[in-house]
């Protein structure tokens, strides 16, 4: 199908969250008419940042209400557009059924407007990666889109924490399959890293793990990360502009699917050190991460990370669909701490002689 055409109307669902924000403004700045989907447009305290864009003064940028358990939320709103970049969170990935009977309602009214020619669905590399058996992880180290997690496994269920995970395939495969029986639109996914970056309004520092946690960090109490595995990241402004690249192209497939991430790699206490390095001015105080793991886990610390250390990342696809630079993931950190500074108020933990002479 035809890539969407420059200055077109496009849809962003979950458009008040962390990377549906960005991808709200980056399109704006692109040219782009954006018909924003969130819950409330009354709710000023999480839409008040996309009321004070420039585009929204103009009208290039629209709100609109669209609750995603209301089947036939979007009917109205995707009338007219030429794509759709399907960001949003439903309310829970542990039950199945519901994840498909939601992608039904939107997959419909996507039909229904006739005016479509592309979605771009936010998946998750926990679609490519996450593993019940790390075993599988050393058995096939290279996370790439070809990659999927062995479904075979019987221990995999929603209630071994596999839900987002199966949740994602739902949705990558709801839509690629409808896709390819209407005829006149497809589907691309993208598989976006941790997402890590500035966030644009206050409610945005809980929108999300990877920005809570440095909060935790400014703040002197953070988790480790799950069995010990490294942050593997994106600037959340570069994966908006691969969502944005994807409905571009004219390169891209129905049912292909892309990974967003920069490549970086970095231990969560590593990240927490690193706040000081690159903003020595807050005097911030680094404390290790809490561990909250078992015993058996923690005895197998060293096991866990030399299994993540053995894995590669690869973003060929992505780049060379898009032609995508990611920004480096220092710039990503200092950006974020000082977002949840300004934007959200963080306290920032100093150490003890800096308190003393301030």
């Amino acid at each position: 199908m035809p890539p969407v055409p420059k200055r077109g109307v496009v849809a962003v669902t979950g458009a008040a969250g962390f990377l549906g924000g960005w991808t709200v403004r980056n399109l704006l700045d692109r040219g782009y008419r954006v018909r924003a989907c969130v819950r409330s447009v009354d709710d000023d305290s999480r839409v008040g940042f996309l009321k004070a864009l420039p585009g929204y003064a103009s009208g290039r940028l629209t709100l609109h209400t669209a609750d995603l358990d209301r089947v036939g939320c979007f009917d109205d709103i995707f009338v007219g557009c030429h794509g759709v970049a399907h960001i949003a969170h439903i309310s829970t990935y542990e039950d199945q059924d519901y994840v498909r009977r939601t992608c039904d309602h939107i997959i419909a009214s996507v039909n229904a407007a006739r005016s479509v020619t592309r979605v771009v669905v936010t998946s998750s590399v926990a679609a490519v990666i996450s593993e019940m058996d790390l075993q599988e992880v050393v058995r096939r180290p290279v996370f790439y889109e070809d990659r999927y997690p062995d479904e075979s496994n019987p221990k995999r269920t929603p209630e071994r924490g596999q839900g987002y995970s199966m949740g994602k395939l739902v949705a990558e495969r709801a839509f690629s399959d409808a896709a390819a029986a209407s005829g006149f639109w497809d589907s691309v996914t993208c598989c976006p890293g941790d997402n890590v970056g500035p966030i644009q309004s206050a409610h945005q520092k809980d929108m999300g793990p990877w920005q809570h946690h440095i909060e935790g960090m400014l703040r002197g109490a953070y988790h480790q990360n799950g069995v010990y595995r490294p942050w593997m990241t994106v600037d959340v402004r570069d994966d908006a502009d691969c969502h944005i690249g994807l409905l571009e192209s004219s390169e891209v497939k129905n049912g292909e699917r892309y990974i967003a991430w920069s490549t970086d790699v970095r231990k969560v206490e590593d990240i927490c050190a690193d706040i000081d390095r690159l903003l020595p001015e807050l005097n911030h105080a680094a404390t290790p991460p809490i561990d909250p793991f078992p015993d058996r886990i923690k005895a197998r610390e060293a096991e866990f990370r030399g299994i993540w250390a053995q894995c590669e990342l690869r973003n060929d696809r992505i780049r060379a669909r898009t032609g995508i630079t990611f920004r480096s993931l220092d710039e990503s950190i200092r950006d974020c701490a000082e977002s949840l500074i300004a934007v959200a108020k963080v306290p920032v933990r100093r150490r003890e002689a800096a308190v003393e002479t301030a």
